[in-house]
């Protein structure tokens, strides 16, 4: 018994001893062992201990404590690396291989292109993050994610109208938008950066590229990644920021967070509002985050996020097209929560599953009619127009008249729509050697939306239950070809089974290193993507409104279908080139998109064509009921390539000076259009009667709508070697692009005087931003952040005027014991 009792001693001695271990390896961005790195194991802000690693680049240490870690690690010529923190109980083992970047450029670890955390430097895919220092002083992402290459977006009005984002030249809807792994785009798609504040975002991933093998549906041109920030000081910290500007803009944020054990925690709120600068269009804007972690144990960690947000903004429509704003208002509540379970199962195999909820809301209230009142006659109902106006379009043309804003019925009238989904993804990785790996994954969603606009008696819902899997295997050889390959498919419950292959590929012609010129990587990636159709698409198809209305004959002659997913197949190659010993990188990439199968509308005046056998009656009393429930028919017609090349420049000046430039030239063109080949192309009532428009959709043979050719941005953030000073100024740049007025049939004769050529109708703009970070003390900064600062107020399409300069000054106030 005195034996046993002794040896109890001597363990428990033991474990206080080494209550934590904490080993891994120190590699470069490419994978390749650093020795002789200094690594350093840090508790409550505390070094406890700190090794070098070993010639194969691996280190361990061990402490005798328990409590909240981190390791910091550094090496010559590269730059200082924290991990996130963990928590170490007693007898922990863990696992932290550590990635150093050169001081003087930003590589990062993503994990949208491979399912797996990679060094940018590995991968062949076109993927940039954005981080703190992007982010900081914009009320919203959109100006950071103008800086990036192949991005585009796009804002119809003021701050809060709705803003699309294009990649590549693919449609707005052709992107999977990511918080926590949890979708947050409505059904088929769509969604609205408008409302994404800049509150409880860390940081974003913006890949560019088709990646349904990883994501399904709706990734058919790219993915953008939202991660929430997560708690790291070992007692509570609170930040607050308020500031306030021109148009009536005042902005509050609260943020606190912190560790305790094995609990770290994150909460954010922010509160913004707005009265941008024409009637009826003020914004309100009201975001809660948070973010909670518990170590079950070193190897098994149990996360939730959440995030919320309600906003309400005025909708003017196009306010310079009338010179009179709509009375209404739409307002947005938006919900995502995500719960993850993530393991390690050992050193070489990992597995997570990850429930993700989405409850998106949106009421659109229209409460009086505006305009001058025209009354009804015996073949025209009451309407109400705008004021005389004079548009010109970039490409020169001109047209003036009167548009019709309402008209006369019951008011004040509203639509109420829903999109709801709950989705649970389940993936595993296991590294079969150090240069292999293979990752698998299953996805289960149910999505539920539902459209209610009771004076138009519409009331449609849809439902959907959709599985997908994922096989996907990477790797590289000696660290200088590096490889993924997969594929994925998904079953859905409206089109049935779709698939979708990926290949990437990376070789190092010359690895990154010393010199002048000295660092060239050759990039290759194909791919496919697939996305499902939205709410209105599918309630909206014209296969089922043409049966339903004895247009059985049309559908046969012109092999009209079921709606169904929209396709995309891509390709890429690129270069890059490391320059002064690292301090430049230099990239260019060549790609070549096919979206075909897409969706396009029937222009309402259209659709009585497709019906012949109708009378003339008829066909009137359809065109009104179309025109006055606002439904445009869909279908799968739209074929278009979308091809150019995208090049972008990083200068890391010196470690507190960093530079980024990019240019994108694009090229699409419409291959196939049933709008324009099927139907006869719109012709203007105006002074150009002989030139056809596409009113609703180009037509075959041009340009895709608010796609600009020519795309640009610079950017450049500094901080003072004291860490008083921080500044970020940023730039977007876009050439005019195609459009349409949208105004068919809708001027004061029911014509189409309104309408104007499509070709190069959007303006060119520049958008300037610039923001300025003061740290009086610890405790205490002030700010600045100046938007938009040429003014430019067509940087909205035509018809949408572009919120002026904004001006915003605050303070940014940190309390917790590191401000003391």
């Amino acid at each position: 018994m005195r034996r046993s009792a002794s040896i109890l001693a001597f363990a428990a001695c033991g474990s206080s001893l080494y209550a934590v271990s904490v080993r891994g390896s120190v590699l470069d961005t490419l994978g390749r062992p650093i020795p002789n790195a200094i690594v350093a194991l840090v508790d409550n802000g505390q070094v406890v201990v700190n090794v070098k690693s070993g010639a194969d680049g691996t280190y361990q240490m061990s402490t005798g404590s328990v409590g909240r870690f981190y390791v910091l690690a550094t090496g010559a010529s590269f730059r200082q690396v924290a991990t996130e923190s963990f928590y170490g109980g007693v007898l922990a083992s863990v696992e932290k291989d550590i990635t150093l970047e050169p001081e003087t450029q930003r590589e990062a670890i993503v994990v949208t292109a491979t399912g797996t955390p990679q060094s940018t430097a590995q991968i062949s895919e076109s993927v940039t993050r954005l981080g703190a220092l992007d982010l900081q002083n914009f009320a919203n992402v959109t100006d950071a994610l103008r800086t990036v290459p192949g991005f585009h977006l796009v804002q119809a009005g003021e701050r809060g109208s709705q803003t699309s984002l294009f990649i590549r030249g693919g449609n707005s809807d052709d992107n999977k938008i990511l918080l926590d792994g949890v979708p947050l785009e409505d059904i088929g798609g769509t969604f609205d950066f408008a409302n994404l504040s800049t509150t409880g975002i860390a940081s974003a991933e913006a890949y560019r590229g088709p990646d349904s093998v990883l994501y399904g549906a709706d990734a058919g041109a790219g993915v953008v990644a939202f991660s929430t920030p997560r708690g790291s000081t070992p007692f509570p910290s609170l930040f607050y920021e308020g500031d306030g500007g021109n148009f009536g803009t005042y902005r509050n944020q609260v943020q606190a967070g912190g560790t305790h054990n094995a609990i770290d925690y994150y909460g954010g709120f922010s509160d913004l509002q707005e009265t941008n600068s024409i009637p009826n269009d003020s914004y309100h804007d009201a975001t809660s985050t948070a973010n909670l972690g518990y170590a079950i144990d070193a190897r098994t960690t149990l996360r939730v996020s959440a995030r919320n947000s309600d906003s309400a903004t005025g909708s003017p429509g196009q306010y310079a097209f009338s010179l009179v704003a709509n009375d209404a208002t739409q307002k947005d509540q938006n919900l995502f929560l995500s719960g993850l379970l993530d393991h390690t199962f050992s050193d070489t195999w990992h597995g997570s599953v990850n429930y993700g909820l989405a409850r998106k809301r949106e009421q659109y209230q229209q409460y009086s009619p505006t305009g001058e009142y025209v009354a009804a006659t015996e073949y025209t109902p009451a309407i109400y127009l705008g004021q005389q106006v004079t548009v010109t379009g970039a490409n020169g043309y001109t047209v003036s008249g009167q548009t019709i804003l309402n008209y006369a019925g019951t008011y004040p009238a509203g639509s109420n729509s829903s999109s709801n989904r709950d989705s649970l993804y389940a993936q595993t990785y296991k590294s079969f050697t150090p240069h292999l790996t293979a990752v698998a994954g299953f996805r289960y969603q149910n999505e539920r939306g539902a459209y209610l606009y009771p004076v138009y008696a519409i009331d449609d819902a849809v439902q959907r239950t959709n599985y997908d899997y994922t096989l996907e295997v990477e790797g590289d050889l000696h660290s200088r070809f590096f490889y993924n390959l997969g594929g994925g498919v998904e079953k859905n419950q409206l089109y049935g089974v779709v698939g979708a292959p990926h290949l990437g590929a990376s070789y190092y012609v010359v690895r990154p290193g010393t010199g002048i010129l000295h660092g060239t990587r050759l990039n290759f990636n194909f791919s496919k993507g697939y996305k499902e159709p939205t709410l209105f698409e599918q309630t909206d198809s014209l296969y089922a409104f043409l049966l339903a209305n004895g247009g059985s004959t049309t559908v046969n002659n012109y092999q009209v279908k079921p709606i169904g997913a929209a396709l995309t197949r891509s390709y890429d190659g690129g270069v890059e080139q490391s320059l002064f010993d690292e301090r430049v990188l230099v990239r260019a990439t060549y790609f070549h998109n096919e979206f075909g199968n897409q969706i396009e509308s029937v222009a309402t005046g259209q659709v009585p064509l497709l019906l012949p056998n109708l009378s003339a009656a008829q066909q009137a009393s359809l065109e009104a009921l179309l025109k006055s429930s606002y439904e445009s028919p869909d279908l799968n017609s739209l074929s278009y390539r979308a091809e150019g090349a995208e090049s972008e420049v990083q200068y890391g000046v010196r470690r507190n000076l960093f530079l980024r430039g990019g240019y994108t030239y694009l090229d699409t063109r419409v291959q196939q259009s049933f709008s324009s080949s099927a139907l006869s192309p719109y012709y203007s009532d105006s002074d150009f009667p002989s030139i056809p428009i596409g009113a609703s959709s180009p037509l075959v043979g041009a340009r895709t709508f608010r796609r600009p050719p020519h795309t640009g941005f610079v950017s450049a953030i500094y901080t003072d070697s004291k860490g008083k000073w921080t500044a970020a100024a940023s730039g977007s740049f876009a050439s005019r692009s195609d459009d349409s007025t949208y105004l068919a049939y809708s001027d004061a004769n029911f014509g189409n005087s309104l309408l104007l050529p499509n070709r190069n109708l959007d303006s060119a703009y520049a958008n300037l931003n610039i923001g300025a970070t003061y740290n009086v003390k610890a405790w205490g900064a002030v700010y600045t952040q100046l938007d938009n600062v040429l003014s430019q107020q067509h940087i909205s399409p035509i018809g949408y005027l572009s919120q002026p300069m904004t001006v915003r000054g605050g303070v940014r106030l940190t309390l917790g014991k590191s401000a003391k």
